[in-house]
């Protein structure tokens, strides 16, 4: 029977194996695929969130002029990724919204790892070893949950 590793043995393995499947499975943008800005997503994300906005009231959400965040919406309406539309309720008002392919960037700009290629590395387990992954992940992210929020504190190096 194996030896059971230290914690920190323990911890330098998972950190190991998590880089591992990350540098291997991590989400990929094909050259022509657009991938949006930082801003965007945010933007995007926010949509995503609260349900169509108007344009004045992104701008009081993300404290923006009324000027930037047209220009932010322009570039996003010329790429496909939202949608203006006139308010069925209030036909004076234009309402922003993600549009199916504004959803789908926004999706895989947030996961983590490639669906596909997960798959794929998924069935090169056993039936057994994808239950222990299972299992094994599942542990963590229950203890992960446990772990008290520790604010990052940072020293002050001067004497």
């Amino acid at each position: 029977m194996p030896e059971t590793p230290s914690l920190p043995e323990l911890t330098g393995q998972v950190l190991a194996h998590y880089a591992g499947i990350y540098e291997r499975l991590h989400t990929r943008w094909d050259k022509h695929q657009h991938r949006a800005s930082a801003e965007a997503l945010a933007f995007m994300l926010h949509l995503s969130r609260s349900g169509p906005l108007t344009v004045s009231e992104a701008c009081l959400h993300f404290d923006r002029a009324q000027s930037a965040m047209s220009e932010l919406i322009d570039r996003l309406e010329e790429r496909a990724l939202v949608t203006r539309f006139k308010d069925t309720r209030d036909r004076r008002r234009t309402l922003v919204w993600l549009s199916d392919e504004g959803m789908d960037v926004l999706n895989q700009s947030l996961a983590p790892l490639d669906r596909d290629r997960l798959s794929k590395a998924l069935q090169g387990l056993s039936p057994a070893e994808r239950d222990a992954l299972c299992t094994g992940l599942a542990a963590l992210v229950r203890a992960a949950g446990e772990c008290p929020h520790q604010p990052h504190h940072f020293e002050d190096p001067s004497p």
